[in-house]
Order: C-alpha cells, then structure tokens, then sequence
C-alpha cells in the first residue's frame, strides 16, 4: 500500500512525531479510562506545542483487545491531527479492526505493510503481529516485500517502522530469543541496504537507543503505562515480586530529518513545570550563545 507524499518535497526539515503502545480499552466500557487521558495529553502536545509535525507515526498497540469500540475512540482522538497519520499494528490489534476502522490508511486485506514518502525520505512500514502471540513475526512473504520496496529505492534515505524490535534489550520478559528466524529473516532482507538511515519500534513501553547494521535503532516510549527497568534474568518459576509495570507520565519521540542526518528526541507529558523562559533577563545569555556559531 502506498501513500502520497507528505505536505511536499520541496520541505528540506521534515519533523516526524511517532506515538506506540496506546492500549486503548484496558478498562473495557470506560470512554474516560486512564490510558484515554494519558493519549490526549501526549495528542494536545504534539498538536499544539511548539513543534509542526508534518507526519504522525502510531507504531502498535493502539488498543488493548483489537474492539471497535477502541479503534472508535482512537480514530476521534486523532482526527485533529494537523498533519497525515500512518499507522501499524502490534500484538494487542488486529488486523481486521483496525482496517475497518481505518480503511484510507491500512491495506484491508493480507499484512498492513506500507510505502509512504515525507520530504526526501522514504517510509516502510512493516506488520510483524502474530495473533496470539505476544513476540514479533516477519514471514517469508512481509520480508520479500521489504526487499521489492528497498530494491525500488537504493539512494533514497529511508525509514523502516515496526512494533517490535529486533534485538534483546535486556529486559528479560519483554524480550525476544535473538535466535527466532523472524529476526534472523528481517536482518537478511536490511542487509547491505545503506539507505536505511533508522529503524524506529516501540513495544517495550520505554525510550531505547540502540544500532541495526549502522543505522540507528530507536524505540519510542509508550503512552501507556512504561514497562519497569529491571535488567536482572527472570524466572517464570519464581514470582520474585518485582515491578513489571510504572505508572510514569506518558511518552512520545520526534524525529527530526535535515536531509542528511536524523535527530531523535524523547518527552514525557505532564508533571514539570517551566524553571526558565526566554525572557529579557535571559536575553543576554541567548544572544551570546547564537554569537558563538559566527
């Protein structure tokens, strides 16, 4: 599935807002649950703060059970965004909600896998849900087309998006066996493929940074609820009492593209209050700073 270009490619500086693991519907019934809140506050930020989005990036569990209901709610909460939406899904979606809820936005039949462009850049957006598994998939079939999209483009800068990351984070319970042949099957259809400049994920409810083949592999925070930080093994044989699950303020990341390098910021909304303005009092410091670069 293809989408038109994003605003136009005369934009030199194009500012990607990516947004994971919503998990809409947790409390089934309940139109002003808590992870409703959370997703608004992080939507009113990214829409009405201080950074244009030309494109809005959701990467996977948009819902928490794959209902209408949920995908409903979302698609209202969205249908302000000032700027295109492409969307993925993750383990807790499916594949038939989300098209039906979304039908100009996710192919209605097959693997919702989508060629997008933004600027200069190139966008695939990959599908590695399984239903009923909680890990990530990438048959024979979603890898042979990344391969056709990649081959289609060599010297064009490009983004690959998918919920699950490809790597062990350390994280015993949320990660993956680095031995499952979809890794291995993902890592043979980006190999030797130097356009790709990032490839952004979410699924484990925290901002990561890592590398994928020299490029840079980023997960987003989730706006849910943020998967603890406990890097000690973990034995399904032993309920040990440890956190698995923080209540911390809701994340996203933006992405900002020059046309030459991609630059990856992460907030968390609510909780902080401003200890500095540019002001005249701070005038002086900032004059003096943008001096420097002459």
């Amino acid at each position: 599935m293809s989408h038109p270009a994003v605003r136009g490619t005369c934009v030199s500086t194009i500012l990607i807002g990516q947004i994971s693991d919503l998990h809409i519907g947790f409390e089934p019934g309940n139109p002003d649950e808590p992870n409703m809140h959370r997703l608004r506050a992080v939507l009113e930020r990214m829409f009405d703060g201080p950074n244009r989005l030309d494109l809005l990036l959701l990467t996977g569990d948009l819902t928490e059970n794959g209902d209408q209901e949920s995908y409903s709610a979302l698609a209202a909460a969205i249908d302000a965004a000032p700027c295109p939406v492409l969307m993925i899904p993750g383990n807790h979606d499916t594949r038939a909600g989300l098209a039906a809820a979304f039908p100009d936005l996710v192919p209605s039949t097959g693997f919702q896998q989508i060629a997008a462009e933004a600027g200069d850049l190139r966008l695939l957006l990959l599908d590695t849900f399984d239903p009923g598994r909680h890990g990530g998939a990438f048959c024979e079939e979603r890898a042979a087309w990344l391969c056709d999209r990649l081959a289609e483009a060599p010297d064009r800068p490009t983004i690959i998006a998918m919920h699950h990351p490809p790597f062990v984070s350390g994280i015993d319970w949320m990660d993956p066996d680095p031995a499952e042949p979809w890794i291995a099957r993902f890592a043979g259809a980006t190999s030797g493929h130097t356009q790709i400049r990032a490839v952004l994920c979410g699924h484990l409810h925290r901002a990561m940074v890592t590398g994928w083949q020299g490029a840079p592999l980023v997960v987003c925070p989730s706006t849910a609820p943020s998967v603890a930080l406990n890097l000690s093994p973990i034995d399904a044989a032993d309920p040990d009492g440890r956190a698995l699950i923080r209540d911390a303020p809701p994340g996203y990341a933006l992405h900002r593209w020059d046309g030459t390098r991609l630059v990856s910021h992460f907030e968390r909304v609510g909780g902080y209050e401003d200890v500095a303005r540019f002001d005249a009092d701070l005038q002086p410091m900032i004059r003096g700073m943008l001096a420097e670069r002459q």
